[in-house]
């Protein structure tokens, strides 16, 4: 699942879903509440939840959780403030907290396919695919017509390599909405996955003529010539997209791999470097810039290019790692020493006792 596409499926499962600025409109979370409040409490109500909103419009979550968290102490029957809680936890990467304050919402409004939405998005982010298809499912028995809910339901799917779900969900995606890009992506994928590149090719030219502007997808039809064993037609697909003229990081970084795969060293190392200029804390840009200018042998300036990748990813022990044997080569030892035991440090923080007891080697 792409980033792109993540993002908006956050905003329209979990902002939209938790009809959160509508809540943050106290009065109308009051006309809501199903608890016969006392006075003093329906103004305490009134006043967190204001308080709520403001801290939501000056970006400050942590204190309109504790904000919103207050308030369903006051009214534990409101659904709606427990969605706010759930998009709230969800914006702070607390998918478990999340999951459990959208559990509690459904429990509340159980007819709301939104917030079923929401717990659903909440739960595949917490690794849940089970939890969260269930979700999505009722969701969808809720609002049948909601292509959203089986878009979701076929990114699941895809990732769990259930992909006669997928043709199921994309079938009824497209029969709802067939402007839908990102379903055509899915299905697409799907069928390489299954080794079906016909199909595939067929299926993007038809979606790329739909959606020419698309560059993601254009991009997948190359991956699919590649896959199928076409390398010639992969880079003349490639070639026509002009790296230099992309503004997507990502749709970059995705074109310089398939030519790293296709041994094309320079355009790889060109795209590479379009990818870092678009986007220059990209961990993968840089470390692929390094990785690839070592292959071509050129050290001296993969050395830079390691110490750049260092720069904007300090806990990574690859970079040192490479680096260090790059100046070990040029007789740099002391240096090289430094940069290995780092290596050798991280790979131990992270477990990965393997790959230190190969930098250990080295430095005996």
């Amino acid at each position: 699942m792409n980033r792109k596409f993540l993002s908006q499926l956050t905003l329209s499962l979990v902002i939209g879903s938790t009809g959160l600025f509508g809540l943050m409109s106290s009065v109308e979370a009051q006309q809501k509440t199903s608890k016969q409040l006392t006075f003093q409490q329906k103004e305490q109500l009134y006043e967190l939840l204001t308080q709520g909103k403001e801290y939501i419009d000056s970006g400050d979550l942590n204190n309109a959780l504790n904000a919103y968290r207050q308030a369903s102490s006051i009214d534990e029957t409101n659904a709606r403030i427990f969605s706010g809680m759930g998009f709230l936890y969800a914006s702070n990467g607390d998918y478990s907290s999340s999951a459990q304050a959208y559990r509690q919402a459904v429990s509340l409004e159980p007819d709301n396919a939104r917030f079923y939405g929401a717990l659903g998005y909440t739960l595949a982010r917490s690794g849940d695919d089970d939890e969260a298809m269930r979700a999505y499912t009722r969701a969808v028995e809720l609002e049948p017509q909601n292509a959203e809910y089986h878009l979701a339901l076929g990114v699941i799917s895809l990732r769990n390599g259930q992909h006669q779900a997928v043709e199921r969900h994309y079938q009824q995606i497209v029969s709802l909405n067939a402007t839908d890009e990102t379903a055509y992506d899915v299905m697409a994928t799907s069928l390489y996955q299954q080794g079906k590149y016909e199909s595939a090719i067929a299926l993007l030219t038809e979606a790329i003529s739909k959606f020419p502007h698309n560059t993601d997808l254009q991009v997948k039809l190359a991956t699919a010539y590649f896959q199928q064993g076409d390398a010639a037609e992969g880079l003349n697909k490639l070639e026509s997209l002009h790296v230099s003229n992309l503004s997507d990081a990502n749709v970059i970084l995705k074109m310089a791999m398939l030519y790293e795969q296709n041994e094309d060293w320079e355009m790889a190392l060109s795209g590479y470097r379009r990818a870092s200029s678009v986007d220059p804390n990209s961990v993968v840009a840089h470390g692929s810039i390094a990785r690839v200018l070592e292959k071509q042998g050129n050290n001296i300036m993969a050395i830079v290019a390691y110490r750049q990748f260092i720069e904007v990813a300090p806990q990574n022990p690859y970079g040192y790692h490479r680096l260090g044997m790059l100046l070990k080569e040029r007789s740099r030892n002391e240096e090289a020493e430094a940069m290995l035991k780092k290596a050798e440090e991280i790979y131990q923080q992270r477990g990965d006792l393997a790959s230190a007891q190969e930098v250990n080697e080295v430095l005996k």
